[in-house]
């Protein structure tokens, strides 16, 4: 039998790997290079003006969003998750389902489409108008309170989703001991669940809070300022990339602080029992007044975050589908998904290089190295968007200057006039969504077949294709699609990054918008919200696995 500590890898094929995985993972640091280095060059022209005038107002926007926000998804998520994973209630099913959809509409579409709800000329309006028989009704949510709200609608699945999977798996053995010691189920919740559940909150609490400081779309259109918009501002209107720089490392520090709370308010607490996961847990069957209320309580979520905005956009895209179904909407279509298909491949062959590469390592500071290299995710897109920019643009001018010199037609921009910069950003940003189920999936591929073929003399990269690949298929679908999905919704990214006169449905819908073309803007948003709830779907489906019948 061979020791598993020498096995008979090749050195030289195994350095190939390495090198390569190490050059990736290089690379993939390159926004954060930029923003550091580009603070030793010192702030721009504009940056006392940001600082005294602006910056307060973007950190205490910032703040003030994440917290309420924050507050507001577990308004909506925690109670929802509670009732349908401990209770029995008329249309729980259904419900358990829908309480997910609202993460198939991005923030920015919410926004405008309840903007347009809630306009002089909207239902809303017009119906309360023709009821009590007032002329003139003032309903403004064009405001941080207004986004909050909005925001919430859309992210506290995060919220539900995590707390759900804590309730039927990690707190299952509490909550039947409470119930066996005969403590009701709203005693159960707040006197035992609650005080324990806080791991699991904060990381959907921390989720929410990154989303929150990505948005771009949202924020804009009802007139917030916040980092995000700070970076934009800076960037497109006062054209201060030092300024932007130093936003953007501002906002990283709060990201930065933002995990290190998480990770200490979540600390070592573990509650989960893999003998009592496999039992399902039973619920308690309400009944009289009590049914409907929890039944009122998990419809109200999915009534004001999925069903009335894509009743709305319905309406919308009904009456203005003739006046945008023509070319320009096809190579939209194209360009997305094309752009998407694109960086969903490219992000699944990384994670997959640097699982396979981990594999045969097996060192810790490689490893280490590894999950530094996929924290892309919690890095807002603006943040990307300067990080990748600035150090393309560079390289861009010095091929210009190179073609110059030696008399050549000059290829323009290569790097920031092509996709090939949205293409990087992308990578760089989504990489964590494509290495989760890749890594999972190599998790469920016994080692010892790759050392059986390691024993037989089989080189790497036959062992990559004919035994690990086929057993992965699951897990690489799954990486493409959710990727896929993400960058589909991606905005602000995609606005500071694109080629001139390159639209996606994201940017599309955005300007529509923005233009107050609400139903034009419905079109691009239907097909973005389509797209997003397949991945929507194939989570309840896996979360339905761990449920009780």
């Amino acid at each position: 039998m061979i020791s598993t500590n020498r096995l008979p890898f090749r050195i030289g094929p195994v350095s190939k790997w390495l090198i390569a995985a190490l050059v990736v993972m290089l690379l993939l640091g390159i926004p954060i290079y930029t923003v550091i280095a580009g603070l030793f060059k010192g702030p721009g022209a504009n940056w006392e003006h940001l600082q005294k005038f602006l910056l307060p107002d973007y950190v205490k926007n910032s703040l003030l969003l994440v917290f309420g926000t924050g507050l507001l998804t577990l308004f909506w998520g925690l109670p929802t998750a509670w009732l349908v994973s401990t209770t029995q209630f008329p249309g729980r099913r259904l419900l358990e389902w829908l309480l997910i959809m609202p993460l198939s509409i991005p923030t920015y579409i919410m926004a405008f489409t309840y903007a347009g709800i809630f306009d002089y000329t909207g239902f809303i309006q017009t119906s309360l108008r023709k009821a009590f028989g007032l002329k003139v009704l003032h309903l403004d949510i064009l405001n941080l309170y207004g986004v909050m709200v909005i925001m919430s609608l859309a992210l506290f699945p995060y919220v539900y989703v995590i707390a759900r999977t804590a309730f039927l798996t990690r707190f299952r053995s509490l909550i039947e001991a409470s119930q066996t010691l005969g403590a009701s189920v709203t005693q159960s919740f707040f006197k035992v669940i609650l005080p324990v559940a806080r791991p699991a909150l904060v990381a959907g609490l921390t989720l929410v809070s990154m989303e929150v400081l990505n948005d771009y779309g949202a924020v804009t259109y009802y007139g917030v300022t916040t980092f995000t918009t700070g970076i934009f501002h800076s960037w497109f209107s006062l054209e201060d990339i030092q300024a932007a720089i130093y936003l953007s490392a501002t906002l990283l520090m709060t990201v930065f602080i933002i995990l290190l709370l998480e990770k200490y308010f979540r600390g070592q607490e573990r509650f989960y029992n893999p003998v009592l996961a496999e039992r399902p847990l039973k619920k308690n069957r309400l009944t009289g007044s009590s049914k409907w209320m929890a039944f009122l309580c998990c419809l109200l979520p999915v009534f004001l975050g999925f069903i009335l905005p894509l009743f709305q956009l319905a309406v919308w895209c009904l009456s203005s589908f003739a006046d945008v179904s023509h070319i320009d909407f096809i190579t939209t279509i194209f360009n997305s998904f094309t752009l998407a298909f694109g960086a969903s491949a490219v992000c699944t062959a990384v994670s997959l290089l640097l699982l396979f590469v981990s594999r045969l390592q097996r060192n810790r500071v490689y490893d280490g190295l590894m999950k530094l290299s996929t924290m892309g995710y919690a890095i807002p897109g603006a943040v990307v968007a300067i990080g990748v920019l600035v150090p393309f643009l560079l390289v861009d001018k010095n091929i210009i200057s190179l073609f110059r010199q030696l008399n050549l037609t000059t290829p323009g921009l290569v790097l920031t006039g092509t996709v090939f910069g949205l293409l990087f950003a992308f990578t760089v940003r989504f990489l964590s969504v494509a290495f989760n189920p890749v890594e999972s999936g190599f998790e469920k591929v016994a080692r010892s077949m790759d050392e059986a073929a390691a024993t037989l003399g089989v080189g790497n990269w036959r062992r990559l294709m004919n035994i690990n690949l086929p057993l992965l298929k699951g897990a690489l679908g799954t990486a493409l699609l959710l990727v896929f999905v993400d960058i589909l919704k991606e905005l602000p990214l995609t606005l500071i990054l694109r080629p001139f006169n390159f639209n996606t449905l994201a940017t599309r819908s955005f300007e529509l918008a923005s233009d107050e073309q609400m139903a034009a803007a419905a079109v691009p948003s239907l097909v973005i919200i389509l797209v997003g709830m397949v991945p929507v779907y194939i989570l309840n489906t896996i979360l339905i696995k761990r449920k009780s019948p």
